[in-house]
């Protein structure tokens, strides 16, 4: 894709042999804009989501048309700030708990698996958000039936059915739940232990009045669960990766965060004070976006770059090359935080790492709460340097990976 972008620019389109068929490839924000806004309704998913069925059944990802939206109005609620502000303990134990770990590490003088460690915590936050207390009841007795998610580095047919077995667990949880909520006379409230679960158990259409069935809810959770820990694990590899390479920017990120006094458990409303710390992770996803290709198929003919696309083809665009855009990015391959105060005058589909329009994700601002309490935290008290300093060779699957894990040293900044 890289060498034909060079080649033939924003609009070009491909022979796929294994379909038969042509994709057209459309990389101008304008195109992006048609395809995600003002003409999405003549789209619906395209090529790879039929992988993606696969790992999460037929969640707000995959769905598609009235079902789709049903689902979308009743999940919707439950990501009102709010209610992503009431995490705020569940996303500090975690970062508590991985850095009580980093410290030993430090001590030690061992270097620490970045990759996995941002995995297992952004699940750690994930599942206790979705489930609660109940986590711990998954994963008493010594197995961890979600170990698959951060110890299996392949996303191939053998990790698919590895995680669709969790379906059985999942399902024998929600059957439970709604159960005991069912014969409970006073049910916990989720101001009590907010979670997941128990907001789509009590979900209800507006529309219909009619709540979701388990399935429906499981295909939700299993949504939930992948889509919310590996794009947030992603960012933060690559953020940790790129503050390494960038020593200025990494002491200008340091300024910044030193001069807020620290909380054990910080707030929504504090961590977005951290306007540098946001055009960090901001930057990092514009050069390393975890979905990196979002595909898309024509109902009726649309004209996207002046061309007529007919009907029923395959449409690709890549916020990869998006974001790269040299109309309206200077200097695309710099690591540069700060361009995002440049007043910011690109036109916004420049910039899509959460996609946009009505299919916008869902968990945007629940992610970077997350990634702002974990730098907060870590990079208060250390500088990460990688071992392996050859260059970085990208494995641009579902989602954009390196192909081995960072394997970091920790440099202690400020004294425990």
């Amino acid at each position: 894709m890289r060498h034909i972008y060079s080649q033939l620019g924003d609009a070009y389109r491909v022979w796929a042999p294994g379909r038969d068929s042509h994709t057209w490839v459309f990389n101008h924000p304008d195109d992006v804009r048609r395809i995600l806004i003002t003409n999405w309704r003549n789209y619906t998913k395209g090529v790879g989501f039929d992988r993606i069925k696969m790992l999460l059944g037929n969640g707000i990802i995959v769905s598609e048309g009235e079902f789709w939206k049903r689902q979308r109005r009743m999940l919707q609620p439950t990501f009102h700030r709010r209610i992503l502000a009431r995490f705020d303990r569940v996303i500090a134990q975690a970062n508590a708990r991985l850095l009580e770990r980093w410290e030993s590490a430090c001590d030690r003088g061992e270097p620490v698996n970045v990759t996995n460690d941002m995995s297992t915590m952004t699940l750690e936050v994930i599942l206790r958000a979705i489930f609660g207390d109940d986590v711990d009841a998954m994963t008493a007795g010594g197995s961890n039936p979600f170990a698959v998610l951060t110890d299996e580095s392949a996303r191939d047919l053998r990790f698919a059915y590895e995680v669709r077995k969790l379906t059985t667990l999942l399902g024998k949880v929600i059957a439970a739940r709604r159960a005991a909520s069912s014969t409970s006379a006073t049910p916990p409230t989720d101001d009590e232990n907010p979670n997941y679960l128990s907001m789509l158990l009590s979900a209800r259409d507006k529309d219909s009045g009619e709540m979701m069935t388990d399935r429906e809810i499981l295909d939700e959770v299993m949504t939930l669960i992948i889509a919310g820990h590996e794009t947030t694990a992603n960012a933060l590899n690559w953020t940790w990766y790129l503050l390494g390479e960038h020593p200025q920017v990494e002491a200008r990120l340091h300024a910044e965060i030193d001069a807020m006094p620290e909380e054990l458990v910080a707030s929504l409303q504090s961590m977005e004070t951290l306007r540098y710390a946001y055009n960090v992770l901001r930057e990092a996803l514009r050069l390393y976006p975890p979905v990196w290709v979002i595909s898309r198929r024509t109902i009726a003919p649309d004209t996207l770059a002046g061309y007529t696309v007919p009907a029923d083809t395959d449409v690709f665009f890549s916020p990869w090359f998006v974001h790269r855009h040299p109309q309206f990015w200077s200097e695309p391959e710099r690591f540069m935080p700060e361009r995002f105060d440049d007043g910011d005058n690109r036109p916004k589909l420049a910039y899509v790492p959460f996609s946009a329009g009505p299919h916008h994700c869902i968990g945007e601002t629940l992610s970077f709460f997350e990634m702002l309490v974990h730098l907060n935290r870590f990079a208060r008290r250390f500088r990460l340097r990688r071992v392996d300093t050859r260059p970085v060779q990208l494995e641009a699957a579902i989602n954009l990976r390196a192909t081995e894990p960072f394997i970091m040293r920790l440099e202690r900044r400020q004294a425990r």
